[in-house]
């Protein structure tokens, strides 16, 4: 039995979007395809914008192209990695998605750039 993990997402949001909300929100998908495979593996998935949008908007910020973004959605991530057990980079540029693995490597937590890669999840 694998040991349950919460495992940050991490891939592109806003970046190569110019700020479309359309854009951002196709991407948010594209990360939140990987929830329920990792959670059918009995792990928790997390996706630092579904703490980070609402954070904003409670903040009365208008979304996340918002100044006050920048105060909010690395530092989310970066909050977040201090209680993930594991990353999953998936694929495309992104600066805060590189950060996020940064950081995870630098606190020796696995890194993983494919579901395939994740314990638990069968191939």
């Amino acid at each position: 039995m694998t040991t349950s993990m919460m495992i940050l997402i991490a891939g592109p949001y806003a970046s190569g979007t110019d700020g479309d909300p359309a854009l951002m929100q196709q991407n948010l998908e594209r990360l939140e395809e990987a929830a329920w495979p990792l959670f059918r593996a009995g792990h928790v998935p997390m996706i630092g914008e579904w703490v980070a949008l609402p954070v904003l908007a409670s903040a009365g910020a208008t979304g996340p192209t918002d100044p006050l973004a920048e105060q909010v959605m690395y530092p989310t991530a970066e909050r977040l990695l201090q209680r993930c057990d594991a990353v999953l980079r998936l694929p495309g540029e992104s600066r805060g998605a590189d950060q996020d693995v940064a950081i995870a490597r630098s606190r020796n937590l696995p890194v993983y750039f494919s579901l395939d890669e994740v314990p638990g999840i069968a191939a």
